[in-house]
């Protein structure tokens, strides 16, 4: 009898308790984005002349909170690779790195084999580092995404920034479904 008189006070106070724990304010979300994002032009300024990095970023015209920049020279396949590097609503940090092949953005409606080329992607994801896809305008891009929960992840960032100039090696295998010319 006691424990029924007890249980409703037991969950009144425990949904009392989960209504208290605070959730971020609107505002306090953004305060934490705007800081993400000023450690990030911070490490993207100190990162992007390295030797093997070697990319000027700058922030986006359109999207303050993305940065952008290009990746050229010591490449053989693509002539460049453009890089977006943006902070999230959601706590996140995402690449997406966009290879340029014969002026253009590799883009999966214009190659010569399109089903070939997303099977490649999808073989190329299971394989590699980085993962592939391709955007709502069917351009191909390289990505990766970081949560923001466990602090901001600098040294990873740099990985993944090292990492974009040997992705030039998988544009080469895309040639044969992107216009049917071999990798030198």
């Amino acid at each position: 009898m006691l424990r029924r008189r007890l249980f409703p006070l037991v969950l009144l106070a425990l949904l009392a308790c989960a209504g208290t724990t605070s959730a971020q304010t609107a505002a306090e979300k953004e305060a934490a984005r705007v800081t993400a994002r000023e450690k990030l032009r911070q490490l993207l300024a100190a990162s992007g002349p390295k030797k093997g990095i070697e990319i000027a970023f700058r922030q986006s015209e359109k999207q303050p909170f993305n940065f952008v920049g290009v990746k050229r020279g010591g490449l053989t396949n693509a002539e460049g690779f453009e890089v977006v590097v943006g902070i999230s609503n959601d706590e996140t940090i995402g690449f997406r790195i966009y290879p340029y092949y014969k002026g253009s953005y590799v883009n999966i409606d214009k190659a010569r084999n399109g089903a070939g080329l997303m099977r490649k992607l999808l073989n190329l994801s299971d394989h590699n580092f980085l993962f592939w896809g391709a955007d709502d305008a069917g351009d191909v891009f390289a990505g990766y995404t970081f949560t923001l929960e466990s602090g901001f992840p600098e040294r990873a960032v740099e990985v993944v920034l090292y990492s974009i100039g040997p992705l030039d090696k998988y544009v080469g295998e895309m040639r044969p479904f992107i216009d049917g010319t071999a990798a030198p």
